[in-house]
């Protein structure tokens, strides 16, 4: 996932942009749930945000110190746990007129190219699957850091954010406004903010 570029004062790293325990964080990595948000940001009746996020996901990480070009990621979202902070809302986002969860339970990204854009700056581009209709994506990453907790593990963060037009994906539902515009915005913005942890 190219998320490595760790800035430190080095001479070293001045000189060749590199991080000396770049190689370090090489490894399989296993997103945790507990720590991490997998989020997404809508325009509601064109005036105010509806922020929401899914509590049931599972992910990998394949991080490559020496050619972060070669590293990878995959994310398995269950649907039916989209959380927006009412019932209401998230019966009808699981219903026919969006996700139709019971006929499509998962939304999957599948990496297929990492880049570094310089600094801790990265972006990762892959296969974004929703209601069985596959997209590229494009998620901008900015690397946090890495560290070791107090229960041993070694981690990796990273906070990420991209845009789509949902009706890509087929979800078209809406409904006008008396005033002009529509109810539901088609683009969506979505955030990730992920913990990842080292396999032994």
């Amino acid at each position: 996932m190219g998320i490595f570029g760790r800035k430190t004062d080095t001479d070293a790293t001045a000189a060749t942009g590199a991080s000396p325990d770049l190689a370090a964080l090489s490894g399989d990595y296993t997103v945790d749930p507990a720590h991490t948000t997998i989020g997404f940001v809508a325009r509601h009746a064109m005036v105010t945000n509806v922020k929401g996020s899914f509590q049931t996901f599972e992910g990998t990480l394949h991080l490559d110190g020496s050619d972060p070009s070669k590293s990878t990621a995959s994310i398995d979202v269950t649907m039916d746990s989209i959380d927006t902070g009412n019932s209401d809302r998230d019966g009808h986002l699981k219903s026919a007129d969006f996700f139709k969860t019971d006929e499509f339970p998962a939304m999957t990204f599948r990496s297929t190219k990492a880049e570094a854009l310089g600094g801790d700056d990265y972006r990762i581009t892959g296969d974004l699957s929703i209601l069985g209709v596959t997209k590229p994506l494009a998620i901008d990453l900015e690397f946090n850091g890495a560290a070791k907790d107090p229960f041993g593990n070694e981690r990796v963060g990273f906070e990420g954010k991209a845009e789509i037009l949902r009706s890509e994906w087929g979800l078209t539902w809406n409904a006008a406004l008396e005033t002009g515009g529509v109810l539901v915005s088609d683009k969506i913005k979505l955030v990730f903010d992920i913990s990842a942890i080292k396999k032994a």
